[in-house]
């Protein structure tokens, strides 16, 4: 019999307990990209609501200071393109956790050439890290929730170049394969809905990360392409990205599946 006295013994559909959705306790959640930028961060905020993290990268140091500086935190040294990564990583949480709840398909790398001037090793290695390896890191992780019938959650992170094209940058790996990771968020979420299982897309718009700030952030083209393309005339701060993550991360967002959700400023309204 619950209390209704007691906030902690109301029912879910309680809206005094609305902010208890967002919460991740006891809840295990990878994110790989995790030794720098968005991965950081997006550990940093997950933990922060109570989830244990995996720290998932190829920067070993990095994600093991990250994990020693979290209250629970596991430090998985990977490449997620390798042909053995992602079963490798899914292995390495359930092994150590017992169970896995949350996937932050995060890692990207991103090459500004021109498609005339591209060669095609280059654009298949994006297409690998930024497409590949995030639907075979989903498919491992939801082939145990498949078969333990353990409700999960994926989030991929897109970006606002899967949604338009980079105007007078030049990004056609980088664009193919966000615009396909979207998509494959789409066909990923019907497939496995009536699994429990929902699948959903960040997409940022201009957010400083390692990958983009010499060029993008400290020079005055760079400013000017974002302040020009955003509708509110600035690129992101790494904070407001953080409730879009506790929102597709949680029962939050307990009927929403299938969605691309764009943090980029209104670049897309514009």
């Amino acid at each position: 019999m619950t209390d209704p006295q007691d906030p902690t013994d109301r029912p879910a559909e309680d809206p005094e307990r609305a902010l208890d959705r967002f919460r991740l306790d006891g809840r295990v959640a990878v994110v790989t990209g995790a030794s720098s930028g968005l991965g950081e961060r997006f550990a940093r905020v997950l933990a922060g609501v109570g989830a244990r993290v995996v720290l998932a990268a190829r920067r070993t140091e990095r994600i093991e200071a990250l994990a020693a500086a979290l209250p629970d935190a596991l430090a998985v040294t990977v490449d997620v393109a390798d042909d053995d990564g992602p079963q490798d990583l899914v292995d390495a949480a359930l092994a150590h956790y017992g169970r896995l709840d949350v996937l932050v398909n995060n890692a990207g790398i991103s090459r500004v050439v021109p498609a005339v001037d591209d060669d095609l090793a280059g654009f298949r290695h994006e297409l690998a890290v930024d497409l590949v390896a995030p639907y075979e890191l989903s498919r491992r992780a939801a082939r145990w929730w498949i078969a333990e019938d353990h409700p999960g959650v994926v989030v991929n992170v897109g970006s606002v170049l899967g949604e338009v094209s980079g105007g007078r940058l030049r990004v056609p790996g980088y664009a193919a394969a966000k615009g396909g990771l979207h998509n494959l968020t789409r066909e990923l979420a019907v497939q496995w809905a009536r699994k429990g299982i929902r699948v959903n897309a960040l997409a940022p718009g201009w957010f400083e990360t390692e990958m983009n700030s010499d060029d993008m952030f400290h020079t005055d083209a760079g400013l000017a392409y974002i302040g020009d393309g955003a509708a509110l005339g600035r690129g992101g701060r790494s904070h407001e990205l953080d409730g879009a993550l506790l929102l597709l991360a949680s029962d939050a967002s307990s009927y929403l599946t299938g969605h691309v959700l764009l943090v980029d400023g209104g670049w897309t309204a514009a």
